[in-house]
């Protein structure tokens, strides 16, 4: 790893095999190598987000003197007390300790011996409702990818009240006018970090994907929806998560949630919210609503509604792979109805069309009814929108479910192919999990990650050996079905689709 270091002195260059050394715009950062794997964990990519910063977009960070040992991941971003979610426990957990607001760091993870490598590179953006989170968490784990030839980056960014509140003095003082989008602010800057730094450690920043899951997933299309990132990425992988399966919340509306939560300590003065301490700020957001720190049309980082972005083809046009996981619908499945309530709201919502509609979605009987209730709250989460996606493109664009069952469910022996569950076989993790894997399970991984790392590498994630993927060109187009084995589904849910468009022009 010497020659990554040309800032080196032959006493550091000497020491490389054991402490790699790069230079960074901020300075120098070393790091460890661990199995031909060179690990950097923590960099700071902007300014600490504290103080008069609180509420500010990224500013860069201030460049350090001596070398900055990059060796344990840095502080998570704020949010409420880690918990177990769904099937995963651990391997999905934020790092209880440290939380801060000084959290804007990334992690890259390069087998790389030279700079002239200049090896694609993958930067995973974590999921959490935009509420929890972090870049450093096991099944993110980047060593399988790098060791496949990719520079694996995972970064941090604020979340929740901290990440997405808009107020009126906040847009007063912006020079963009602008308020509320800080977290995917921050991941502008950490994309902007990785175009000026990443060839330092073996990476080309004109091969840039980004990729994400649920939250993430949906910060991916925004970056693909905003002004602010065009030539920083050349394709996107979107992992169970759609901006454009919600309408978008205008700065305006915004602007009366932060306006709500300053009122709430008798004053409509941000200077009084910038006061608050981390915990007190936290635990005075957590009296809202679920949902109400959420990225918004702000007029700088998003310039409209999401969809209507991709629907005018006004979004980056990039290569694209985007799908989700047959049992996405248990994330956002409310009360199940009896068929003859299901069978009424057909009516209410469709009219003299809920006939048509039931056909699609039958509702005979109890199964029959609860299977069309789930089918129904999947294609309108994440199908529907990717697949409008996919036509509004004019790259490359791939679209999956995710079908496969995992073989061990502990506490959970009624879950199928659920929300997050496809992550550590697409991520090449599951040898951090210390379960009862069978055959099938290293078979889905070695050919989910393939996928994805061809992808990566050429904007194609066909390669050899694998089964053939197309691409979705058209209405009716090809949905690959990532199960037992990779299977092609030409024409699976268009009928359900066309129906869908009808009543969402």
């Amino acid at each position: 790893m010497a020659v990554l270091c040309a800032a080196c002195s032959p006493k550091e260059q000497a020491r490389q095999d054991t402490w790699p050394v790069v230079k960074t715009e901020g300075g120098l950062v070393s790091g460890t190598l661990v199995d031909s794997v060179h690990i950097f964990k923590g960099i700071p990519f902007a300014a600490p987000p504290v103080d008069e910063l609180r509420w500010r977009e990224p500013q860069p960070v201030k460049p350090w003197a001596d070398t900055l040992a990059c060796v344990a991941f840095g502080a998570s971003p704020i949010q409420n007390d880690p918990k177990p979610f769904m099937m995963w426990t651990q391997e999905f957990i934020t790092p209880a300790k440290p939380l801060s607001e000084d959290c804007l760091f990334l992690n890259i993870w390069t087998a790389a011996k030279s700079p002239e490598e200049k090896r694609p590179v993958l930067v995973w953006i974590h999921g959490g409702a935009f509420l929890s989170g972090s870049g450093a968490c096991p099944v993110y784990d980047g060593e399988a990818l790098a060791k496949a030839g990719i520079v694996y980056v995972s970064i941090n960014y604020r979340l929740g009240v901290f990440g997405f509140m808009a107020h009126p003095e906040l847009t007063a003082e912006s020079e963009h006018e602008s308020s509320g989008n800080y977290g995917l602010m921050d991941q502008v800057a950490a994309l902007q970090w990785i175009q000026n730094n990443i060839a330092a450690f073996g990476g080309d920043p004109s091969k840039v994907t980004i990729a994400g899951q649920s939250a993430g997933s949906m910060a991916v299309q925004a970056l693909v929806a905003s002004p602010l990132t065009k030539g920083l990425f050349r394709g996107a992988i979107a992992e169970s998560g759609a901006m454009t399966g919600r309408p978008s919340t205008p700065l305006s509306e915004a602007e009366k949630t932060g306006t709500a939560l300053s009122k709430k300590i008798n004053s409509e003065s941000i200077e009084a919210l910038r006061q608050l301490s981390a915990d007190s700020l936290l635990s005075l957001a957590n009296t809202l609503p679920f949902g109400s720190f959420f990225p918004i049309v702000d007029g700088y980082v998003l310039t409209g509604d999401v969809r209507s972005t991709f629907k005018n083809k006004q979004h980056n046009d990039v290569a694209v792979v985007a799908g989700w996981v047959s049992g996405d619908a248990e994330l956002v499945l409310g009360n199940i109805q009896s068929p003859a309530q299901f069978k009424a709201s057909a009516q209410t919502r469709y009219g003299n069309r809920a006939g048509e509609f039931l056909k699609l979605f039958p509702a005979d009987d109890d199964a029959g009814s609860q299977a069309s209730q789930r089918k129904l709250a999947l294609l309108q989460f994440a199908g529907y929108p990717d697949r409008e996606w996919a036509l509004s493109n004019q790259h490359n664009t791939y679209v999956y479910e995710f079908t496969y069952v995992p073989t061990d469910k502990p506490g959970f022996p009624n879950y199928g192919a659920f929300h997050t569950s496809e992550v550590p076989y697409a991520l090449h993790t599951l040898k951090h999990w210390d379960r009862p894997w069978v055959e099938a399970d290293r078979q889905v991984e070695a050919y989910m990650s393939s996928y994805w790392i061809n992808f990566v590498k050429t904007g194609d994630p066909n390669g050899k050996g694998l089964p053939e993927w197309k691409k979705y060109e058209a209405a009716g187009g090809n949905i690959q079905d990532l199960g037992v084995v990779s299977v092609a589904q030409p024409g699976k849910y268009a009928a359900e689709f066309e129906f869908l468009k009808s009543v969402n022009p």
